[in-house]
């Protein structure tokens, strides 16, 4: 896939818990762009497999892979959220794609080739058209790696998992922040040493660490990024 400035693409990359899907839907939401969560949609084929092909809360990878063509993933706008909302096959999923039950798996089946592969393609196809903000870990190293601008997003693992355990307290009380910070762990592990598309920062993306920064801080560096760099 070639550049085209006149139609341009954002990459968002980084580690789980930096807010990079926040951002991102923040960033098209100024810029009037379409935002790609593809963390969403690789939660959204953990959770298809959870919930069909799961034994003790662990997934048959083989029976995931190869029911795969019966996985519809779309993103709705959401007027109440002024937000897109995630729909698999038809349902709206964007809440259960965010349980600790998704975040568990999710690295274990992002690094399956066939599942990237399936959703790489996607991806792709709705980035073809440009305007678009889109967040993930290999979005300006693998899928689009002509972006007209990639950012890297990164946080120190204990300032991650703090952010990350107080949106799971309102949803399960009983996590506890060892854990949360233990699963962080895990996941960057693993999507650091994929063989296929790992996380890693792209040599013409510039790098963010917000560990001590606020959303809103961070916010503005990115919009004084774009503004210098496409002239936003």
């Amino acid at each position: 896939m070639k550049k085209n400035s006149t139609s341009p693409i954002i990459a968002i990359d980084g580690y789980s818990s930096t807010g990079k899907s926040s951002y991102a839907k923040m960033v098209a939401k100024e810029l009037g762009w379409k935002h790609i969560d593809t963390g969403a949609m690789y939660r959204a084929v953990t959770l298809y497999g959870i919930q069909n092909f799961s034994e003790g809360n662990i997934i048959d990878t083989q029976a995931l892979v190869s029911h795969l063509k019966d996985i519809h993933i779309d993103f709705k706008f959401n007027p109440e959220t002024q937000d897109n909302d995630t729909f698999l096959n038809g349902k709206n999923v964007e809440s259960s794609i965010r349980d600790f039950s998704v975040s568990e798996q999710v690295s274990l089946i992002a690094k399956i080739p066939e599942v990237r592969d399936f959703l790489v393609k996607q991806q792709r196809e709705i980035g073809e058209k440009g305007n678009i903000v889109m967040d993930g870990r290999d979005i300006g190293t693998v899928v689009f790696p002509y972006a007209d601008l990639k950012l890297f997003i990164t946080a120190g693992v204990d300032e991650r998992a703090k952010r990350r355990f107080l949106d799971f307290r309102e949803q399960d009380k009983s996590i506890t922040l060892e854990e949360v910070k233990e699963n962080l762990k895990q996941r960057d592990y693993i999507d650091q040493n994929r063989e296929i598309s790992p996380l890693v920062q792209a040599q013409d993306a510039i790098l963010i660490d917000n560990s001590h920064l606020n959303k809103e801080e961070t916010y503005r560096e990115i919009l004084r990024i774009i503004k210098e760099r496409l002239g936003g």
